[in-house]
């Protein structure tokens, strides 16, 4: 009865996080419109950044319970399922992708460095203090490189907040941090009961479901034939879960990585952003190419049980 309670606390507080997080991305982008923030800026800035902030909560909440192998399950297991699942998912649905021919400019080097950054650091299986400072930094180049982008004319796009919008923002965070609390509270017993390890549940089950903002937004994406921001969400979303959700809860103690991660799960997040880079050349990512991408994400889950 205790791990049936657990599961659906599990299920209940994924729920909300995401719930939350998906308010908390709303009211944000509200409220940055409301100062002159142009809408270029805040889809580099909130948008992006707010569909890794499940990630992100779980992560900062796990270092808190002392749990901090699971952050970096966390970021290896979203990285696959993003680019796995989510592209897979979306290539499959749409049948083919048109990939912007810029992306190879400045996007996916800045990717591909981000994994192989992320394998040196991790790979004697801890993650300190230094090496989150120079991801944090890694985080604020890629910002600063998409800020000096925009042209866009701030007055254009601006509106008015309401306080309701403020209270709503409030609320969302506190949300978002209830429900990654009690996520990792079901994650601990259920792992301790069942004999699982916690990374393994973060990187199949948490990664999976902080990864459903971007299959969402990816696929709404994809329908509406906006097929380059299916491509784009999950080039960002990697690059933010890299930098940003392992630097900053490093900050709040050293993270621990598990054997899993380093001798199975990071190789193979590697060998998927190579492969998404390479899928990328042609400028078109077609169907049959959507089913290996959803065949490899079928062999992680199938490796790591």
């Amino acid at each position: 009865m205790d791990i049936l309670l657990n599961i659906g606390l599990f299920i209940v507080s994924l729920t909300v996080l995401l719930k939350a997080a998906d308010y908390f991305i709303d009211s944000a982008e509200e409220i940055g419109l409301s100062l002159g923030i142009s809408p270029f800026i805040i889809g580099v800035t909130i948008v992006a950044f707010g569909t890794s902030l499940p990630e992100l909560a779980t992560s900062l909440v796990s270092v808190f319970e002392g749990q901090s192998e699971i952050v970096a399950g966390n970021v290896v297991g979203s990285n696959i399922t993003n680019i796995a699942l989510v592209l897979g998912l979306v290539v499959v649905i749409v049948k083919n992708i048109n990939v912007p021919k810029t992306l190879w400019s400045i996007d996916i080097p800045f990717l591909m460095g981000s994994a192989f950054l992320l394998w040196f650091t991790i790979r004697d299986q801890e993650f300190s203090l230094a090496e989150g400072i120079l991801f944090f930094f890694g985080i604020v180049i890629f910002l600063i490189y998409s800020l000096n982008s925009d042209d866009d004319n701030d007055d254009e796009f601006r509106t008015k907040a309401s306080l309701k919008t403020y209270i709503i923002l409030v609320l969302a965070g506190v949300g978002v941090w209830l429900g990654a609390n009690y996520t990792i509270v079901a994650i601990k017993f259920l792992s301790a009961k069942v004999g699982i390890d916690p990374d393994i549940i973060a990187l199949s089950a948490v990664a999976l479901g902080t990864s459903l903002p971007e299959v969402i937004v990816s696929l709404n994406a994809a329908r509406k034939g906006k097929t380059s921001i299916a491509v784009g969400n999950v080039l960002g979303s990697n690059v933010f879960n890299t930098y940003a959700v392992m630097s900053i809860p490093s900050f709040f103690g050293e993270l621990k990585i598990s054997d899993t991660v380093v001798s199975f799960s990071l190789p193979m997040m590697l060998v998927m952003t190579l492969l998404f880079a390479f899928m990328t050349l042609s400028r078109n990512i077609s169907r049959w190419e959507g089913w290996v991408l959803l065949m490899f994400y079928a062999f992680f889950l199938f490796e790591l049980f």
